[in-house]
């Protein structure tokens, strides 16, 4: 939903990483070219080297359809991506329409597939080709709300909440949608039904869930024992409220407290003790397993908040680095891969611009391939372990150290907009991973940061 509550924040690095075994299981699993609509089984581990990618189908190209989306997903593949996240494709409410073509998350059937992106047979193909690419698909998922005008207004007017006159209930300033009533049994076995659907009739491979925890706990653990029967499905909530993801309900959260710290980082409001503090409280408030999608940008942050770069400035590149080195899943909205730096219209078309000489492209690209390629940079439920690493100044620098099996990896950066030197407890010769370049430390000496400047280095 639009959250024009939300706001700021990330961080930049130096990564240092022993170029260690593949995490051959994991990779085979997921990098495998799938033939004809055949993939392996979503489970667990697919998540330790997953990259998410966002698509917000009606501004993703000009035409804004599914055909258009089917059409770029060889592309896509070459980010490192593994799951496929579609805002909403529903059909969308009329009655109450804030303006223009409405709001994805205003839906008027559960069961339908918005016109304006196509028919039902070019979703099925889009989830079709995704497939044989090795890509999972997930639907974002709307159940707090429905739009004015959803048939349940009429038939099942008892599936919505009621203030204490008896009229319908509007969540926050979201008028052009009603809020569902999670206390009535037929509503819940009903928004199961309609989620299952997705699964058995095309074949998609979990939910985004939108504003998780504004939907009773109990109906998310109902829905995933009833959705997964015997399988696994990928969830991921747009929270972070740790409760959701106890007992298994949802696989990952929302790492927008990290995202709000960036982003202040960026703009001189916070130093590098501030993810310090974060990391810290995850030990107290979350359990072992639990993972987060962190982000620099997604569609919400880049229609209200600004695009990364009026966020982040130079440390774009920085800090989305960041989010691939800390134990996660990454995410890239669409567009962040063409270096595109516009607002896009929320309500009405708006098309991201390709760039064919975008740099970011690359970036992620390459960044996609250390995640897949590197089981130090695990970052699941069997994520690799994280171990701050102190240097000579930690306000300005971050350090870290990754580990899984007989593989290590280290982060360290710049998260200032001035040089530093200083000194990091690092020492061995390293291939700097985005360059080719030789990198030589003594674990004495100092060294030497440009101002947001990052390494990933791997062992010769």
């Amino acid at each position: 939903m639009v959250k024009q509550f939300l706001a700021l924040g990330l961080v930049a690095g130096l990564f240092i990483t022993s170029c260690g075994k593949k995490d051959e299981t994991n990779t085979e699993a997921v990098q495998t070219e799938q033939s004809g609509e055949n993939i392996a089984p979503f489970t667990a581990d697919m998540a330790e080297t997953a990259v998410i990618y966002e698509v917000n189908v009606r501004q993703f190209s000009p035409e804004g359809t599914f055909a258009a989306v089917t059409k770029e997903i060889p592309n896509i593949k070459k980010l490192g991506v593994k799951v496929l996240w579609l805002m909403p494709i529903h059909p969308i409410g009329v009655e109450k329409r804030k303006e223009g073509l409405g709001s994805y998350y205003s839906i008027s059937d559960y069961r339908g597939v918005n016109p304006e992106f196509g028919t039902a047979e070019d979703f099925r193909a889009l989830v079709k080709e995704a497939h044989k690419n090795g890509i999972y698909v997930i639907l974002d998922w709307v159940a707090n709300h429905t739009a004015w005008d959803h048939p349940w207004m009429k038939s099942n007017p008892d599936f919505y909440e009621k203030d204490e006159k008896g009229n319908f209930i509007s969540p926050y300033d979201w008028t052009d949608v009603v809020s569902l009533e999670y206390k009535n049994p037929a509503l819940r076995k009903a928004m199961i039904a309609d989620m299952k659907y997705w699964l058995d009739e095309f074949n998609i491979d979990g939910f985004r869930c939108d504003m998780a925890h504004m939907v009773p706990t109990d109906f998310w653990a109902e829905a995933k024992k009833e959705l997964a029967n015997g399988r696994e499905i990928f969830m991921l909530g747009e929270t972070e409220e740790p409760e959701l993801l106890k007992n298994g309900v949802f696989d990952a959260a929302y790492g927008w407290e990290l995202h709000h710290i960036m982003n202040d980082i960026a703009k001189g409001k916070k130093n590098v003790s501030a993810v310090d503090v974060y990391m810290d409280s995850i030990q107290h408030k979350w359990e072992k397993d639990d993972y987060k999608m962190l982000f620099t940008s997604n569609h919400d942050e880049n229609s209200w908040a600004g695009t990364e770069f009026e966020r982040m400035g130079d440390a774009v590149e920085t800090f989305a680095a960041l989010t691939y080195a800390l134990p996660s899943v990454p995410l890239i909205y669409n567009g962040q891969e063409e270096d595109f730096n516009r607002r896009l219209k929320f309500f009405v078309k708006d098309s991201i611009d390709r760039n064919p000489n975008a740099k970011m492209r690359g970036v992620y690209e390459k960044l996609g391939e250390l995640k897949i390629t590197n089981e130090a940079f695990n970052g699941g439920k069997n994520a690799g372990s994280y171990e701050r690493l102190k240097t000579s100044d930690d306000q300005a620098i971050l350090a870290f150290k990754r580990k899984k099996n007989s593989t290590e990896a280290y982060f360290v950066g710049n998260f200032t907009k001035v040089a530093q030197e200083v000194i990091v407890p690092i020492s061995g010769t390293f291939k700097n991973f985005m360059t080719g370049e030789e990198i030589n430390l003594d674990g004495n000496s100092k060294v030497k940061f440009q101002p947001w400047q990052y390494y990933i280095l791997v062992q010769k």
